[in-house]
């Protein structure tokens, strides 16, 4: 049985090296490509352990966490994703920005991303916010590491009212997978009013 939980305070950051563990296996996989290291996840995470706001749903199956999806005030990510939005109008203080939502695969197709939006766009309601957002990353169609078959999840999420906001893509630095050291990469934000 799978308990899908909401966490903030000194539970959220208890369970933030858990978190750590699980972006650097899922985010592996494409379009990621990720090749994270614990220092790195250190510094990213360190985030919500500030953010008053903050809020990590966690997927559990007995104590052990398979998926989590964490969400904050948009102005507590200015300084990364801030900039994307500055042509957009909509003040950083009515956004709640709903990062990464991570899940071990063989748990995926049960429901459990819907829970990861509910609870945070529920945060997000309660702290008075206006619009929920997130980032997906951006690959070219013929990316030579994309996977035959490879489902992206733009109809998972236009299913939950978000949309891609019109000129408002991120620019994030991480390390790809046998690469010597970080590179830019674009992400493409995706919004809904709540």
């Amino acid at each position: 049985m799978i308990r899908v939980a909401r966490l903030t305070g000194a539970a959220l950051s208890e369970a933030l090296p858990d978190v750590a563990r699980l972006r650097i296996e899922v985010f592996r996989a494409y379009p990621y490509l990720y090749d994270g290291d614990a220092a790195y996840e250190e510094r990213y995470l360190q985030v919500y352990r500030d953010s008053a706001d903050a809020i990590l749903v966690g997927a559990y199956e007995g104590d052990r966490l398979i998926g989590a999806a964490t969400g904050a005030p948009m102005e507590d990510h200015a300084g990364d994703f801030g900039a994307a939005f500055a042509e957009s109008g909509i003040a950083l203080e009515r956004i709640f920005y709903c990062a990464e939502s991570v899940l071990l695969p063989s748990y995926r197709g049960q429901g459990i991303g819907h829970r990861f939006f509910d609870l945070r766009e529920a945060q997000a309601r309660e702290l008075g916010r206006e619009y929920a957002a997130f980032c997906s990353v951006v690959r070219p169609k013929d990316h030579q590491a994309r996977p035959e078959g490879y489902q992206p999840l733009d109809a998972f999420w236009r299913k939950r009212g978000y949309a891609p906001l019109s000129g408002a893509i991120a620019t994030f630095n991480w390390r790809e997978i046998g690469a010597e050291s970080e590179s830019a990469h674009d992400l493409q934000v995706w919004m809904r009013a709540l």
